[in-house]
């Protein structure tokens, strides 16, 4: 029996879902279930849907009142939801 070289679990799903093409599926929806975690309380009561395409978060709210709020934060938002996803998933946020 031949040995082979130990590696890491997390290096193995990595590689595999690379393989796949699943990992920048799989880090858009981590950063679509961080929304209601990072945004403010204000903006996560009135949004509705959040979604990714081609890279932009849209972020449908039912008060178009806190659409320049969100606007006023969105550079902010970007850097912490790309920070805890770990890679750049999203490159703005679009209010809808």
């Amino acid at each position: 029996m031949e040995r082979r070289k130990e590696e890491n679990v997390g290096d193995v799903i990595l590689r595999f879902l690379r393989q796949m093409s699943l990992e920048t599926p799989l880090a858009e929806h981590r950063a679509v279930s961080l929304w209601s975690q990072i945004a403010p309380p204000a903006l996560v009561r009135h949004t509705r849907e959040v979604n990714i395409y081609n890279q932009k978060l849209y972020v449908h709210l039912d008060s178009a009142a806190l659409k320049p709020e969100l606007l006023m934060r969105r550079t902010a938002l970007v850097e912490e939801i790309n920070k805890a996803v770990g890679s750049q998933v999203i490159t703005d946020i679009c209010p809808r």
